[in-house]
């Protein structure tokens, strides 16, 4: 099964010397699972040819916001995840990617008013808690028409959605281990957020993450979707 990575913002230069860019993460955090990976950087406006072009969509994370509509990115994107939907190829959404699937099917994206979510943080997901890395302002604040909240956090009320046999997302990020976040802390976050939860995510790095829960949730979603579409086929 080959999963396609639609990257929608540049890795910061700092993690590059081990990481070639998120779609790199990506297949790290995937692998095992008998999957093949190809990236398009929608980011830079190089986009798959048609929605068929991969078994499965993988959307990553950004510092861009989904409703910044000057972007020349973000409508073509939009309008790649509405076809996708519409042909039932699944997808997958990690944080900005959880945004923008959202609001191109019809929710609400805003900058939270309640600030930022950074570092380690608890999640019920389905009734099973994870904890995984959080780097994000904005949140989905309005859940679109067939989207079914499975996931929430003291924080962030629509964490998890699921589109059954169309897509799964999450606020969190699973391919984020403490190496990525320390970098963030240093480089993205200093002078934009503030010190005192930057000094509590730097002290929560100790803690075990379930990242490898959350691949497996993942990689199950995409086996299982696409599987059901090729038997309706």
């Amino acid at each position: 099964m080959q999963i396609g990575i639609l990257v929608t913002g540049h890795m910061p230069e700092e993690l590059r010397p081990r990481y070639r860019d998120y779609a790199d993460m990506f297949a790290r955090l995937l692998d095992g699972n008998g999957f093949t990976f190809r990236a398009w950087h929608v980011v830079d406006m190089e986009f798959p040819p048609d929605v068929g072009a991969a078994d499965g969509w993988l959307l990553t994370g950004s510092r861009h916001g989904a409703y910044e509509r000057h972007l020349p990115f973000i409508t073509p994107l939009e309008e790649f995840i509405r076809t996708a939907y519409g042909a039932h190829v699944p997808m997958v959404g990690i944080c900005f990617g959880h945004q923008i699937i959202a609001q191109a099917l019809g929710g609400l994206v805003e900058k939270f008013s309640g600030g930022w979510s950074v570092g380690p943080q608890e999640y019920d997901l389905g009734g099973t808690r994870v904890r995984l890395n959080a780097w994000h302002q904005d949140q989905v604040i309005e859940p679109p028409p067939g989207a079914e909240v499975i996931g929430t956090s003291s924080f962030c009320r629509n964490a998890a959605l699921l589109y059954p046999g169309r897509a799964f997302t999450v606020q969190a990020h699973p391919e984020f281990g403490p190496d990525v976040l320390q970098v963030l802390i240093e480089n993205r976050g200093r002078g934009v957020i503030e010190e005192q939860l930057l000094s509590e995510a730097a002290a929560g790095m100790a803690g075990s993450l379930d990242q490898a829960t959350l691949a497996a949730r993942i990689a199950a979603f995409f086996r299982e979707t696409a599987g059901s579409r090729s038997a309706t086929a």
